[in-house]
């Protein structure tokens, strides 16, 4: 491993199961991590020069690896537990929105709640509530559904020219909320919407219009003096019903991608359409969507690609 690799990337470099789950690190935003704690792993044995076990556990997105460093991970009971705690703690003020949720389908607390929620919830207090605001002409925040990952107030810091939002208040009293008068108007404001962990950031112009699983996830790119222009398009027939950046494997954008891109070119005519995304198996966006005949040796989807051929031929 290269010198001030963390616990978390290395473990990503082997992949699998012994990678941690993160809610607030993003590889390509400098200074994210360590606020969610549910990447928390057990260190058994600091280094070959120094054996000696960490006494807590430690953050795997802050803690860099050492040459005969032990990690352990789920093989840990103390780690599993702890795990579970932070995932309650997470759910402690979280609604239950699923069923509305334009995020449902590629959420992460979705997935880390399904490992490791509990069937029912132990707490019997009022849970913090807020009223939905726009944030933006083409964001709505959701507070309620919010975490405080901080990824969307590090996309501010690091792309926008001015942040104009950010958290106030402090302990259980926080959120996050823009500056007296001020609305989040910049080239890439919509990467906020991508980094959101959960469904507290959603994209206004496809609020409501479709469930994820139901929608072709195609590759698409075009000629952007702004950003890359490698995007994805979800598309229902002919209809784009929403763009973004392009993911990994962890949910973690390839590039980010402009305003323009996103919210300006939604018809499918400015773009070329290099075919349909690849998506993991295990995601419930693959299902049940996809026909045979269009399905590659690979495992990749052809779908809308096939589809679209069909009605080509046909004009």
């Amino acid at each position: 491993m290269e010198s001030g690799t963390t616990i978390l990337n290395a473990a990503r470099q082997i992949g699998g199961s012994v990678v941690p789950p993160a809610m607030c690190y993003y590889t390509k935003l400098e200074g994210s991590g360590g606020y969610c704690r549910s990447c928390l792993v057990k260190v058994a044995q600091g280094s070959a020069k120094d054996p000696r076990p960490m006494p807590k556990l430690v953050p795997s997105c802050r803690t860099t690896v050492q040459d005969g460093m032990v990690v352990q991970n789920i093989t840990s009971p103390e780690v599993m537990d702890n795990r579970r705690a932070i995932t309650e703690f997470l759910l402690i003020n979280h609604p239950l929105d699923c069923p509305v949720c334009d995020q449902a389908g590629e959420c992460h607390l979705q997935d880390l709640s399904y490992v490791h929620g509990l069937e029912e919830t132990r707490t019997i207090e009022e849970r913090r509530t807020f009223e939905p605001i726009d944030i933006g002409d083409k964001i709505k925040l959701n507070m309620n559904r919010c975490i405080l990952c901080y990824r969307c107030v590090k996309v501010a810091d690091q792309l926008a020219d001015q942040r104009v939002h950010g958290v106030i208040g402090r302990g259980d009293q926080s959120e996050i909320s823009t500056y007296i008068l001020k609305a989040v108007d910049n080239d890439f404001s919509g990467n906020m919407i991508d980094v959101c962990p959960v469904g507290a950031l959603t994209d206004k112009t496809f609020r409501f219009k479709s469930r994820v699983w139901y929608t072709n996830p195609m590759d698409a790119h075009r000629e952007c003096p702004k950003c890359s222009g490698k995007t994805v398009l979800w598309m229902k027939g002919d209809e784009v019903l929403r763009v973004t950046g392009r993911k990994d494997k962890y949910g973690e954008l390839e590039e980010f991608i402009c305003n323009d891109c996103r919210f300006e070119n939604k018809n499918p005519n400015n773009w070329i359409i290099e075919g349909p995304r690849k998506i993991e198996r295990h995601s419930v966006i693959s299902q049940n969507h996809y026909d045979p005949e269009y399905s590659g040796e690979d495992g990749s989807l052809k779908t809308e690609v096939g589809r679209l051929k069909n009605s080509e031929q046909k004009q």
